[in-house]
């Protein structure tokens, strides 16, 4: 018999990080046939600490089955625009966070543009020796409740140890939050104007900081509205109404919205939805700040 548990970690993980951890959930599945799962982007980096085998995936899904296939107990990723293919056994469990991109630096010792070269980069060598024995910890914990708290104290030691990176430029800061706030709408000239750059020059620093254009962002931002918007309605029974999200969540139209789930997800929302049903009703897919 199938089982899927997913598991929000309380406020106490991310005391005292300013909002760097956005959310973070603890998943175990069991009994399932062998899957692909869609790994969706989204406006946040993408950090798992596996507690079984490594993480299989790649950027096709002849990648993530087949021997080019990256395989990482953590998982490192970046802001992308395109789905990460994760090959599923038959069993897995692990810890997903969704971190502040603009919080990479201080979290992870780099920002969050220098990890667009790769749809996944391996944790360890990004975050060193102590996150493989944080790791380690955390299979050898029973309970979620002490994986959260350990996970919570190790990045809160990693943020005090680099608060005397460099920081963020103020201007891609008040931009990120000027487009999180209008949850992707807007125009990028009234976006430059808001924080007193030329267009050319916002993307610019927004790029090498982040990886993406603010249009990027935007996109992006807009679309996890929508993908948010869709779970809640699934996860409480109803049908969505496509045409009502993409109204409501700054799409042309219907076409429209369509469009930009097939980018980030390869496929129609109609077949995201049969593909992830389960999931969602289990209390999963519903990531990042709403």
């Amino acid at each position: 018999m199938s089982s899927h548990e997913f598991v929000r970690a309380g406020a106490g993980l991310g005391q005292g990080l300013g909002g760097m951890v956005v959310t973070a959930v603890g998943y175990r599945s069991e009994g399932i046939p062998p899957t692909l799962h869609r790994g969706l982007p989204s406006p946040y980096l993408t950090l798992i600490f596996s507690l079984e085998g490594p993480v299989v995936g790649g950027v096709t899904p002849e990648q993530a089955r087949g021997p080019g296939a990256s395989r990482t107990e953590i998982v490192v990723g970046g802001l992308h625009q395109q789905p990460a293919y994760i090959a599923q056994a038959g069993s897995e469990a692990g810890v997903q966070l969704a971190v502040h991109p603009l919080a990479a630096r201080t979290l992870l010792g780099l920002p969050a543009g220098a990890l667009t070269s790769e749809l996944v980069t391996s944790g360890s060598e990004v975050l060193g020796k102590r996150a493989a024995e944080v790791r380690e910890r955390l299979c050898e914990q029973r309970t979620w409740e002490d994986r959260f708290a350990t996970l919570g104290t190790y990045l809160r030691e990693r943020a005090a140890a680099g608060e005397d990176g460099a920081p963020v430029r103020n201007e891609v800061a008040e931009a990120w939050t000027w487009l999180a706030r209008h949850r992707g709408a807007g125009t990028l000239t009234g976006l430059a104007d808001h924080v007193a750059l030329s267009p050319r020059r916002l993307t610019s620093v927004f790029r090498a900081e982040t990886g993406l254009s603010p249009k990027q962002a935007a996109r992006l931002m807009r679309f996890q509205h929508a993908r948010n918007t869709v779970v809640r309605s699934v996860a409480v029974g109803r049908a969505p109404d496509l045409a009502r999200v993409a109204a409501e969540c700054g799409y042309f139209d219907h076409s429209h919205l369509v469009r930009d789930f097939r980018q980030y997800t390869g496929v129609s929302p109609t077949a995201w939805l049969a593909e992830e049903c389960r999931n969602i009703q289990a209390g999963g897919q519903l990531y990042g700040e709403e």
